[in-house]
């Protein structure tokens, strides 16, 4: 009959569903209340740990991923803001002129200047470049995929990526601050029931000893 060890994880989980790992603090009873031997009990912790690790190490990649991922979603969204706040600020201004130079107004409404600005071609070369006035962008979505949307249409979309890749963030934080709290857990109770086990081993040579004598 195979051995077997008492369950490692806790029914208790993060807001994730992370499991916790329980404290043994008496490890003389939880030995005791296990059909496994000292050998496959902490094989059993080290895979724990393995499989904390694993998790660890992708919500590390995920944060740095994301960490990269928030200014770029800024960045967009306050160039989206600038031309919806220069086009509204140029309707604004329209509405608030005379009527003797409306004509005037209209035409240089039609005929906008272009913003000019700088383009990144790769990590090390720029251009300079004009745009013309426009009440649309591009916005790459992810999967080599460009849509376009118009520039309110942009900003609550933006707004929305924002918000959820930043919430994003602060759960994986919090996850992986639970998961070095775990680990710090599983490999103490690691190194108490080898101590256990060192601690048995001995008495047990006493023992033994004494009864030679």
């Amino acid at each position: 009959m195979a051995s077997k060890v008492q369950a490692i994880f806790s029914e208790e989980r993060n807001p994730r569903g992370i499991p916790k790992a329980p404290f043994i603090a008496n490890v003389d009873e939880y030995m005791l209340g296990s059909e496994a031997n000292i050998e496959t009990t902490l094989r059993a912790f080290q895979d724990a740990i393995a499989k904390y690790r694993y998790m660890e190490a992708n919500l590390t990649q995920k944060r740095a991923s994301l960490e990269e991922k928030i200014p770029d979603i800024r960045k967009t969204l306050d160039v989206v803001e600038y031309l919806q706040d220069r086009r509204e600020g140029k309707a604004k201004s329209s509405d608030d002129d005379d009527e003797d130079d409306l004509d005037d107004e209209e035409e240089d409404a039609s005929n906008p200047e272009p913003i000019t600005t700088t383009y990144e071609l790769n990590d090390t070369l720029y251009a300079e470049a004009q745009l013309e006035e426009s009440d649309s962008v591009y916005l790459w979505l992810g999967a080599n995929v460009m849509l376009s949307y118009k520039l309110p249409q942009a900003q609550s979309l933006l707004n929305t990526r924002l918000e959820a890749a930043e919430l994003n963030l602060k759960n994986t934080i919090e996850d992986l601050e639970f998961l070095r709290e775990q680990l710090t857990i599983m490999e103490v109770n690691t190194a108490r029931v080898y101590n256990w086990d060192v601690k048995q081993r001995r008495e047990k040579r006493l023992a033994e000893g004494t009864k030679e004598k």
